[in-house]
């Protein structure tokens, strides 16, 4: 593992003395379980400035009686280190979807979706029904397990909430992290209003500010 890493900093680091070949910088998200997401948040703090953490967030999704909870965090910076941090991740279950600059360039409308892969299959068919032009450029689901308990309004003791816990853990959730181009401009309303209705977390990259 260090000579992994030691690997992956000297790649990172080949450039000429002009720069030439100075590595663009690209973003990354990674989503799944709250343990994951910190050892994420971890290594990019820890990468000596080549990658930062643009946010990170911890959701819970009420369905009737449980909570799904899951994290996902969003990095820019050196996409060499960026992708190592994503196969990682992918090896502990989770999901990663790199975007490297040339997207931005030669996509439209750049979004990225967040949410239990069953919701996010309905978005899209809702999408798809509502006429709006639009691609799947990149798409990962986790293979781990995403927390679920029962909510606060299930009055039971806490000792019998962690006993059932593992029958109602039992079906795995997957978490699917989309990466999507929009047509037109104008639907970009329409996907982002379609989505927060179904509780599925945006990210639109003309919201991301990453100047150096």
């Amino acid at each position: 593992m260090i000579e992994d890493h030691i690997r992956v900093l000297r790649q990172a680091a080949m450039v000429t003395p002009d720069g030439k070949n100075k590595i663009e910088k690209g973003w990354g998200v990674i989503a799944g379980n709250a343990e994951l997401v910190d050892d994420m948040a971890y290594k990019a703090i820890a990468s000596n400035h080549t990658v930062r953490i643009l946010f990170r967030e911890h959701v819970i999704l009420k369905d009737g009686k449980l909570d799904k909870k899951f994290d996902f965090i969003m990095l820019y910076g050196n996409p060499i280190i960026i992708n190592d941090f994503g196969r990682t991740a992918k090896k502990q279950g989770g999901a990663f979807i790199p975007i490297s600059r040339e997207y931005l360039n030669e996509e439209k409308n750049i979004m990225v979706l967040v949410a239990p892969e069953d919701v996010i299959k309905a978005n899209i068919k809702t999408i798809e029904k509502s006429k709006i032009p639009f691609a799947i450029l990149k798409d990962s689901q986790t293979t781990s397990f995403i927390d679920i308990d029962l909510n606060n309004e299930v009055k039971l003791p806490n000792f019998i909430k962690s006993a059932l816990k593992p029958f109602y853990n039992a079906n795995e959730v997957v978490l699917s992290t989309i990466l999507l181009s929009v047509e037109n401009e104008g639907d970009i309303g329409k996907v982002q209003s379609i989505a927060t209705s179904n509780r599925i977390f945006v990210i639109d990259f003309k919201d991301i500010v990453t100047e150096d």
